[in-house]
């Protein structure tokens, strides 16, 4: 599927918000990658394309922030779970029957407590030939809705709105 390699946190920002024309309520994205990857700057991107004018922070202690804009996102951060069950002490379930998009960072971590459907996304590190502000963005819809939307996921990923990303079998070859 889909992978996009950006060199800068704004960058990371303006992939998110190609995506949001895409989003409905329920929409679950699960969001992976080492500490410092660009997860939150990710979401920060996705909120400020749904209208959401307030600061948006990484949730590490407080596990979620909630923030309205066109759709609300419920923002999540399972970094401190040591148990996948632990998610459902968020009202998990709750939170994707909610008119809202919900974004999981540290997401890997709790999947088997997850519906089938939603996003995933992996941010890797570029390679050591690669600037240290290279990140590689991995897309890979799971379940029926988001393999529907896999051609919409591409074309918003090629759009010119964003940095001339690159993408493809280059990507693939990466070590990451």
């Amino acid at each position: 599927m889909p992978t996009v390699r950006t060199t800068s946190a704004a960058e990371t920002r303006q992939v998110a918000a190609a995506l949001e024309p895409l989003l409905g309520a329920g929409d679950l994205l699960v969001l992976s990658g080492d500490l410092g990857a660009g997860k939150t700057a990710f979401v920060q991107g996705l909120a400020a394309a749904l209208g959401v004018t307030g600061r948006v922070t990484s949730p590490t202690f407080t596990l979620a922030h909630t923030y309205q804009g066109r759709l609300r996102l419920h923002h999540l951060d399972v970094y401190r779970f040591a148990d996948p069950s632990e998610v459902l002490d968020l009202d998990l379930p709750e939170l994707l029957a909610d008119d809202a998009v919900t974004a999981v960072e540290w997401g890997e971590t709790v999947l088997s407590e997850l519906p089938g459907d939603f996003l995933r996304l992996e941010i890797r590190f570029g390679g050591p030939e690669e600037s240290p502000d290279v990140r590689w963005l991995d897309f890979e819809p799971q379940g029926a809705g988001w393999r529907a939307r896999a051609a919409a996921l591409e074309a918003a990923l090629e759009g010119g709105a964003l940095p001339a990303p690159r993408r493809g079998a280059a990507a693939g070859s990466e070590t990451g």
